[in-house]
């Protein structure tokens, strides 16, 4: 190999010299409202109009300190907020669509009290499970669609206008008192109506009539 062969790494160098990057300031200054209620950082003698950066997720507000970078001087972001008064609500924001994703992992919040509030609420899962003291809901109109439903409890109380029930088989089973109060009860059967007990008591008050083709005693 001829030793005077330059390295083409050198040459291509000479040809294409690097390019510069773009620089940048940082500074640190407090958060006002200009006039029109844009962002104004003021940082020593300058004020600067901010504006804030994708990453900074946690929303700025007035009076707190805050990171800068200055690329142009019509161009500052707010990279990051380093302190704020005390009593000042945190609030994490972002325009658009956001994503929370964790991959072979898991997410995990823990707060002393935590809402929700949204125009709708999906939530896909293949397990879900809730351990709770007590729960209320509150709502308009409540469905539930399930194959299957099991409700274990001490004592179940429930207040409603109206009860309409559809099901092709239904058992019941009570160890102690079944008792029904109401206006007027009706027992209706396409084949059979049975009623059966060790004693059985019928008690009209003023009229007991029973109507058939045949009827039976004894």
């Amino acid at each position: 190999m001829n030793a005077t062969m330059k390295k083409p790494g050198l040459a291509q160098a000479r040809k294409h010299p690097a390019a510069k990057a773009i620089a940048g300031e940082w500074c640190v200054g407090v958060l006002g409202a200009g006039a029109s209620g844009e962002a104004v950082v003021t940082s020593g003698g300058l004020r600067l109009h901010a504006v804030r950066a994708a990453s900074c997720l946690l929303e700025p507000a007035a009076g707190d300190s805050v990171a800068c970078l200055r690329i142009a001087p019509d161009e500052v972001w707010i990279m990051a907020v380093l302190q704020r008064e005390e009593g000042t609500p945190n609030v994490v924001s972002c325009p658009g669509h956001m994503r929370i994703a964790v991959k072979d992992g898991a997410l995990e919040l823990e707060a002393a009290r935590v809402g929700l509030k949204s125009d709708a609420l999906d939530i896909a899962t293949q397990t879900a499970r809730v351990a709770t003291d007590t729960a209320d809901i509150v709502g308009r109109e409540l469905g539930v669609i399930a194959t299957r439903m099991k409700l274990v409890g001490s004592m179940l109380s429930s207040v409603m206008d109206r009860v309409q029930h559809f099901s092709k088989s239904y058992l019941r089973t009570t160890d102690g008192i079944d008792r029904v109060a109401a206006t007027h009860v009706e027992c209706e059967a396409q084949q059979l109506l049975r009623l059966e007990g060790e004693h059985t008591l019928v008690n009209g008050r003023e009229l007991i009539k029973a109507r058939g083709a045949q009827i039976h005693f004894g």
